[in-house]
């Protein structure tokens, strides 16, 4: 017998060799038919899987997050099943689950091409294999025995993977006709899988590379159920609306240009002012904080990223480096802030008394992303982050993590990013050469940012193997209005580049001392922050940061120079104001400048050019009335207020 630990403590025993699906039945054939994986020990595995040991146990239905990836996993290799069976010939690259459904990449072949008419055809071979309530096995196999399936099968993407493996690491998963190299977890069988919708293609570079082959990436997503499918697809065509691609154009904010480079957003007017006003307000937060602004080159000299450790981590993800004409010097586009900071701190003496230093710049930086992974301005190769480095004594680090995350907080209710969650990304335990420092560094460094989200009350996960080259994280997960996720602000403890760069400050007790550095980023960057305000706004931007708060509608051209002298004493009381002097009837200036998300119209006629009034509409909520041009700016100035109120 062995014994099992649910989540609420209690334990029971039961034979050994016992399913997580067994368990589950033990408790109700219900739970059973709702569960859709299992974490054993710490580990998501198959239901099926049978449990030798005394274990921890916890069963997932479809709100876990673990349940839906073994679901959307399966639905994967539903997907391959059914091109092998319509596509006979046809090689698979990889088809994992993501957050929002599955995707697999694969190569048709010579002369073949999947489009968007063919996914009509594919889901229909999907439904119809899932119906046949196809049982998934696991299979373990020596890499001999992988290497000679795929070598009879001609898959060579699969053999390219499979050389890359250990010995008695490789397990195979197969259902109905159709055999994959995976790892898993599954569903016991495909008799859950009720609702089907592939989404979308795209091209994919294989492994990411644009030297390799281009393969097709098909989208999809599936549910349990015909419901949730129309719920999501609802969700879907409300995503597409709010689109910050679309709206950007359409609200004349960033565009991108083929002649500058990819990945290379160009602020429009509109667009610059918005980011401007941001950059702006967060200086002015910054400064009652305690933290002074500096600012640093592009570009740096090579030998500082190799003293930081970014050329050596980083590199792959950076541009290559720039010689010039003297020899052996070489510089590099800045990936980080960091080094850069470290210099600046060296660059004058410090005694504990000054501790703790915040130092904060808006720093534009260069990561080269593949051009697959290209995403407007989500994913972008050059962003703006609002980057600080504090520095600060070892007694100081709880107390001052603590304030970061108080600021976190701030900006995001001011953005009205009520829904978040924050990340503890740690070292991974099993892979220790992908960082750089000591254990007990690190060890330090994780307990002080465990400790302090604690203290905080936060709501948190633990993401292991996802920790910065140089130390650990808090990075702050944002749900928008539609319910995706977002990964913005993020706090990170450093003990390590502070020891490769000799940072030292003078103790009470007249001797050198190492500062601990905490990086931080609260937009995360401008870029990104934008994007995903224009898309939880769906482009109706709070008051104070809307590119246009009010627009001047007179009724006639007569009532032009009164429209006039209201502009200049808006825009003299900074309130950024626009006039629409078309000749055209007020009721279309109305229904257009709605339709451009500028919160107030304000109409002029015969009587408010007479009184010194104007007549006022809030977009969206219709007439408030008639106010004197005093009352109006007391009105947008409060609003103002409240909404940024510190």
């Amino acid at each position: 017998m062995i014994r099992i630990t649910f989540p609420d403590g209690s334990v029971r025993e039961f034979e050994k060799g016992v399913s997580s699906y067994d368990i589950a039945m033990s408790i109700s054939p219900r739970l059973a038919a709702e569960v859709f994986a299992a974490t054993v020990n710490g580990e998501i595995t198959d239901l099926s899987r049978p449990i030798a040991t005394d274990a921890t146990l916890k069963l997932h239905k479809w709100d876990d997050a673990e349940a839906r990836h073994a679901f959307w996993h399966t639905s994967a290799h539903l997907m391959a099943e059914a091109l092998e069976a319509l596509y006979p010939g046809m090689k698979f690259g990889i088809g994992p689950a993501i957050e929002s459904g599955f995707y697999y990449d694969v190569d048709p072949g010579e002369g073949r091409v999947i489009t968007d008419s063919d996914l009509v055809l594919i889901e229909a071979k999907m439904k119809e294999l899932a119906s046949n309530n196809l049982k998934i096995t696991r299979r373990e196999v020596s890499k001999n025995e992988a290497l000679d399936y795929f070598s009879k099968k001609g898959d060579e993407y699969k053999l390219e993977l499979i050389s890359e493996l250990e010995d008695g690491t490789i397990t195979l998963y197969t259902q109905g006709n159709f055999t994959d190299l995976c790892r898993g977890p599954h569903l016991p069988d495909t008799s859950n899988i009720k609702a089907i919708k592939l989404t979308s293609l795209a091209g994919a570079y294989w492994r990411g590379d644009e030297k390799r082959k281009m393969l097709t990436r098909i989208y999809g997503i599936t549910f349990p159920k015909q419901k949730l499918l129309d719920e999501y697809m609802v969700l879907l065509e409300e995503a597409r609306k709010r689109d910050h691609r679309r709206l950007g154009k359409e609200l004349e904010l960033f565009t991108f240009s083929p002649k500058v480079g990819l990945g290379l957003p160009l602020w429009l007017p509109k667009g610059a002012d918005l980011k401007q006003r941001l950059i702006d307000f967060m200086t002015k937060v910054l400064r009652k904080r305690g933290y002074t602004m500096v600012s640093t080159p592009h570009i740096g000299n090579v030998n500082l990223y190799k003293t930081s450790g970014h050329y050596e981590k980083y590199g792959a993800d950076s541009f290559r480096p720039i010689t010039t004409p003297q020899e052996g010097e070489v510089f590099m586009l800045k990936p980080m802030n960091c080094p850069h900071h470290c210099e600046l701190y060296n660059a004058t003496p410090h005694s504990y008394k000054d501790l703790p230093l915040r130092m904060a710049e808006f720093g534009t930086v260069y990561r080269y992303e593949q051009s697959g992974e290209l995403h407007g301005l989500t994913r972008v190769r050059s962003f703006t982050q609002d980057d600080a480095h504090h520095y600060c004594r070892p007694d100081q680090l709880l107390e001052e993590f603590m304030s970061i995350i108080d600021l976190v907080q701030y900006i995001f209710k001011v953005a009205d990013f009520n829904e978040y969650t924050a990340q503890i990304s740690l070292r991974d335990p099993e892979n220790k050469e992908k960082y750089i420092g000591t254990d007990e560094n690190w060890e330090k460094a994780e307990s002080a940012i465990i400790e302090a989200a604690k203290l905080k009350g936060l709501i948190t996960t633990v993401a292991l193997g996802e920790a910065a080259f140089y130390g650990p994280k808090l990075d702050f997960m944002v749900r928008d209005a539609i319910g995706r996720k977002w990964q913005l602000g993020t706090i990170q403890v450093d003990y390590n580049l502070p020891e490769r760069f000799e940072l030292t400050y003078m103790g009470s007790d007249n001797q050198k001392h190492q500062p601990v550095m905490i990086h931080r980023a609260i937009f995360g960057s401008m870029e990104r922050f934008v994007a995903v305000l224009i898309e939880n706004t769906a482009g109706k931007f709070p008051l104070w940061l809307t590119p246009d708060q009010a627009i001047i509608l007179p009724i006639s051209e007569k009532f032009n120079d009164y429209a006039k002298n209201v502009l200049n004493l808006l825009n003299n009381s900074d309130i950024r104001t626009l006039i629409d002097e078309r000749n055209e009837k007020i009721g279309k200036k109305i229904r257009d400048n709605e339709l451009k998300r500028i919160p107030y119209l304000l109409i002029i006629g015969e009587k408010e050019a007479e009184s010194n009034t104007v007549s006022v509409r809030r977009q969206g909520e219709g007439d408030k009335g008639v106010m004197t041009i005093e009352e109006f700016i007391a009105l947008i100035k409060a609003e103002v207020a409240a909404e940024i109120e510190n």
